[in-house]
């Protein structure tokens, strides 16, 4: 009865957009999802950097997915999946709940350090993504979309900026660092050269000094070569603790991770602005 009432709804709100019911189906079958694997791949001469991949047989896109902090995303726990609790990797099963191939960035063997956003826009962590890339498109046809938050948020853009082969088809950039004191921070960068669909998602309550919400609502603005851009404030959530700049906060998201990852892959299926 569920799914004919979901079906219902989907067929009254057709004008409102496919990506709703999509999402409005994914939520409910919400299947036991299997776990990825470890991949390596071979980078720069003698480097290579870990991936946690999940391969979906019917795929329309491809979601890479950069971490904050130093980047990586932590051990791997009993039941097959990244521990760590930055905001993209702990709701890697509920990304897992869309027709999306998942990769997830682990930090490279030489340890460069991605805690330095001087590094993230470095020419060796650029090498590094532009492997990966390319790795990825040898396994799957799937346009890739470039997801970071917070200190990954420098990464993902960075990457787009660079990528001189059109690999990366769409870029999200959640918890965007926009503090000019922070090397390589998002507004800092030449967004002008971005010219692929791109969504900024912030919480409104973000008290991270390197991200305050009322930078992140600028960075449209910066974004002229886009073909679509938009930006997105989230509220709510219970449960904030510790650090404002930590995952377990509004920074992270925190008790609407599922809630805002679907809004990311709603957007990811249909852009609009």
């Amino acid at each position: 009865m569920d799914s004919i009432r979901r079906g219902v709804a989907c067929l009254v709100i057709v004008l409102g957009g496919l990506a709703y019911c999509v999402s409005l189906f994914a939520q409910e079958a919400a299947p036991t999802v299997v776990a990825g694997q470890v991949e390596q791949v071979a980078t720069r001469e003698g480097v290579s950097v870990p991936i946690y991949t999940y391969w979906h047989a019917a795929a329309v896109a491809t979601v890479v997915l950069f971490s904050g902090g130093a980047g990586g995303y932590g051990q791997i726990g009993a039941d097959g999946w990244p521990t760590s609790g930055n905001f993209l990797i702990r709701t890697g099963k509920h990304w897992a709940s869309y027709p999306f191939n998942i990769v997830m960035v682990g930090r490279p063997s030489d340890g460069i350090d991605l805690s330095l956003g001087a590094v993230r826009i470095g020419k060796l962590h650029a090498a590094d993504n532009t492997a990966i890339f390319k790795a990825i498109k040898g396994k799957s046809p799937a346009p890739i979309w470039v997801v970071g938050t917070s200190m990954g948020t420098i990464s993902a853009a960075a990457a787009t900026i660079a990528d001189s082969e059109s690999l990366i088809a769409g870029l999200v950039l959640t918890s965007s660092i926009t503090a000019y004191k922070v090397p390589g921070a998002v507004p800092r960068q030449d967004l002008e050269k971005i010219r692929v669909p791109t969504l900024v998602l912030h919480h409104d309550s973000d008290a991270c000094g390197a991200c305050p919400p009322s930078e992140a609502k600028q960075l449209a603005g910066q974004l002229k070569n886009a073909p679509l851009k938009k930006t997105i404030l989230v509220s709510g959530g219970s449960g904030a603790t510790g650090n404002p700049c930590e995952p377990m906060h509004h920074h992270g998201f925190v008790g609407i991770q599922d809630e805002t990852v679907d809004r990311i892959a709603e957007w990811i299926l249909a852009p609009r602005e």
